[in-house]
């Protein structure tokens, strides 16, 4: 996918994923196309400060201004923490020119931090909001409209927010249905007595030959 994007004519500074995609060999493939990029790393992905040391990064000590480290069978890299909640994240960032590392600090890392966090929101609403994944098609075609769909409902939904007319997708997908739900709720209960049967004043057990079949 990459090389297809390369061949449109798109000259990425930098590619950016969640730690799903960080394998080696498609770090080596951004790597030969002469990018950069920022992957999320997991916490037991092993690098090297020391010759012949190998260390996860997870026990490393990692300072703000990031700390530069050779990553098992790739090469440099420099290597990054941040928290959220309670959980500690670690990104892998690798520059095709060395010398940028030395001016590659905490600001330049959360700029790109912030554009990655903007794709994995992109993603996560077109699935949890856009339902891009629910459809019930299996050919090439069918599958092609609930997916035009979703997109367009997304760019929708960022209108409606840059507008002001939401204040994000998510709350406008929980309010969506609420005033239906309670008007069925008022309205079907009060007739529904039937579907809550009272327990019998005669026996109180819970014996099995109190309920035949």
């Amino acid at each position: 996918m990459l090389a297809e994007v390369l061949a449109w004519g798109l000259r990425p500074a930098l590619a950016t994923a969640t730690s799903w995609y960080a394998c080696e060999k498609n770090l080596k493939t951004v790597k030969h196309h002469g990018m950069g990029f920022l992957f999320a790393g997991e916490s037991n992905r092993t690098v090297s400060i020391e010759k012949g040391v190998w260390v996860q990064v997870q026990k490393l000590a990692i300072p703000d201004e990031g700390l530069l480290v050779w990553l098992r069978n790739f090469g440099q890299v420099k290597l990054f923490r941040t928290r959220l909640k309670d959980q500690l994240r670690h990104y892998i960032v690798y520059l095709p020119d060395e010398q940028a590392y030395a001016a590659f600090g905490p600001a330049s890392f959360q700029t790109l931090h912030d554009q990655h966090w903007q794709i994995e929101q992109y993603h996560r609403r077109l699935k949890q909001v856009c339902n891009i994944e629910r459809f019930q098609v299996r050919t090439k075609v069918a599958i092609g409209n609930p997916i035009v769909a979703s997109l367009c409902s997304f760019i929708q939904l960022q209108q409606m927010h840059m507008s002001q007319l939401i204040a994000n997708a998510y709350q406008w997908r929980r309010e969506l249905y609420s005033d239906v739900i309670a008007d069925f709720i008022r309205s079907f209960i009060p007739n529904a007595d039937y579907l809550t049967p009272p327990i019998s004043e005669r026996c109180q057990c819970v014996s099995p030959s109190c309920y035949p079949l």
